[in-house]
């Protein structure tokens, strides 16, 4: 069974035992999911995504099912999270949007406007157009961070590609704080070539696997607004 296979799976079965433990879910909403992953299994799901993906450190996705908080406070998150993850798709076209638990992973490739050339890092000028989209939606939630991750696709060794991620995420997250965002917000993490979305042998799957990942999760002033709002 190949890496990405491996992952795939142990990611399938966190979210078989969340859902196992958590029959209401069917008929809920993103904000009534929130309190119920977190009481649950979202302690389960978020362990598991975090020992099997990026070599023991989260992708977006699992950055932010790992942040979970639960119960009505994690309800409360899930509410505000609502309301940002539909201004990113509908303000951003492409881009794509995952709205789980109390966060919001969102994946920029060329799709979306947010992309990179083969061995490039430098933010272009469609790129800028998509991230100033999202900068202006960030100001509007000053309670939420962000943790930026940089990916490259296969060609050249894994060293090089680690180091390109590394610039590519930085880009980004620089790009973000001189146009107003506060660096207290951000955190950057890179993974070369190590989490593929896409098949690298093709020229698209190579396209593609040119992306940076933004996972949205709580800041701790947004989880004691949250604890308040729940007494």
């Amino acid at each position: 069974m190949s890496f990405l296979n491996i992952k795939s799976t142990s990611i399938l079965l966190g979210l078989v035992l969340v859902m196992a433990s958590c029959d209401a879910l069917q008929n809920t909403n993103n904000t009534q999911r929130a309190a119920a992953i977190g009481v649950a299994g979202g302690a389960i799901i978020g362990g598991v995504i975090g020992n099997n993906v990026g070599d023991g450190n989260n992708t977006a996705l699992g950055a932010v099912i790992g942040s979970v908080v639960g119960g009505a406070s994690g309800a409360y998150i899930g509410s505000r999270m609502d309301e940002q993850a539909k201004r990113i798709e509908e303000e951003i076209p492409g881009a794509e949007v995952v709205r789980v638990g109390e966060g919001i992973a969102v994946t920029f490739d060329q799709n979306s406007g947010v992309y990179f050339g083969v061995n490039e890092d430098f933010i272009n000028a469609d790129s800028r157009k998509s991230l100033d989209k999202l900068i202006k939606i960030l100001l509007d939630y000053p309670k939420t961070n962000l943790i930026i991750e940089g990916h490259t696709d296969s060609s050249g060794s894994a060293t090089y590609n680690m180091d390109l991620s590394r610039r590519r995420a930085n880009s980004v997250t620089d790009y973000l704080i001189k146009n107003g965002i506060a660096s207290k917000r951000l955190t950057t993490k890179y993974f070369g070539e190590e989490q593929p979305k896409y098949d690298n042998s093709t020229a698209e799957g190579r396209t593609k696997n040119r992306r940076v990942e933004v996972a949205i999760v709580a800041s701790e002033e947004m989880k004691l607004e949250a604890e308040e709002a729940s007494k």
